[in-house]
């Protein structure tokens, strides 16, 4: 997908080298609507992530500095950070098959949180008996 505007279009060598490529990948080339930027949403999103997590916190000072804080940042984006469009977990988990397991172990935490542990449980008791004989 690409925007309407400015860039990559104006070099015609380049659009018909990548137009190319595209075809023969088997994809199609399709131009978002003009004036419309609700179509470039999860870019846009990622553009503003990337801006707000990397760039802004990271100040980088020269260009070879931007990209290793980049690279660093995208690592994590793509094997740390959970996303909650997928289930809050890391889309390498997702792309690897891993969050069916994952969501499993999440459950059965949460399940085993939600028992009463043995010491809560006689500490109750203990503290039942004291009400109830005037402790």
């Amino acid at each position: 997908m690409q925007d309407t505007g400015f860039g990559i279009s104006e070099d015609v060598d380049i659009v018909r080298h990548l137009n190319a490529f595209i075809r023969q990948c088997g994809m199609t080339h399709v131009k978002t609507s003009p004036y419309y930027p609700q179509s470039n949403g999860k870019i846009e999103r990622w553009h503003q992530s990337l801006k707000n997590e990397c760039i802004r916190p990271g100040t980088p000072l020269s260009l070879d500095d931007a990209r290793r804080i980049v690279g660093q940042w995208i690592e994590h984006y793509n094997t740390v950070r959970l996303h909650s469009a997928i289930d809050y977990i890391a889309p390498k988990d997702k792309l690897e098959g891993r969050a069916e397991s994952i969501l499993a172990a999440r459950d059965a935490k949460l399940a085993a949180a939600r028992e009463p542990s043995g010491r809560h449980n006689s500490n109750y008791k203990i503290l039942h008996f004291c009400q109830n004989w005037g402790y």
